[in-house]
């Protein structure tokens, strides 16, 4: 399974990739758009552990729930759970002791707060998140 902090602005995603055991894999700018969408599938398949990654194996933690780049990737099979902008805050500055905000340092939380405490957000479609898309 992997976890993937999203940090959207308007012209572009900061995204952190981690594994379960919260070691970070890749940290990437990616456009917004067609390109960036083809390049968060490229960031995400090379960090999977094997070819036949599974996408539901990826959780996606990003401050929206909605709009063409939620859907792009809810369509690519990614597990996207949109969480409030002050919910990702609190968990910023509890997992970090500096208080520096970053696009990456917000991507990173973003991506820890859904390896940590995914069974406290719900699916778009409102299915918990230890119940995969198939």
């Amino acid at each position: 399974m992997l976890f993937v902090g999203d940090d959207w602005a308007e012209d572009h995603h900061d995204l952190a990739v981690l594994d379960p055991e919260g070691r970070v894999l890749k940290q990437v700018r990616v456009p917004e758009g067609v390109d960036g969408i083809t390049a968060f599938t490229e960031t995400v398949a090379g960090c999977m552990p094997d070819d036949d990654g599974d996408p539901c194996e990826v959780l996606v933690c990003i401050e929206i729930d909605h709009g063409p780049w939620v859907q792009a990737l809810q369509a690519a099979g990614y597990r996207v759970f949109g969480v409030d902008p002050k919910q990702a805050k609190r968990h910023r500055e509890s997992v970090s002791s500096s208080g520096a905000k970053s696009d990456k340092s917000d991507a990173r939380a973003l991506a820890d707060m859904v390896r940590t405490r995914r069974l406290q957000f719900r699916l778009p479609d409102g299915r918990c998140c230890s119940s995969p898309r198939r």
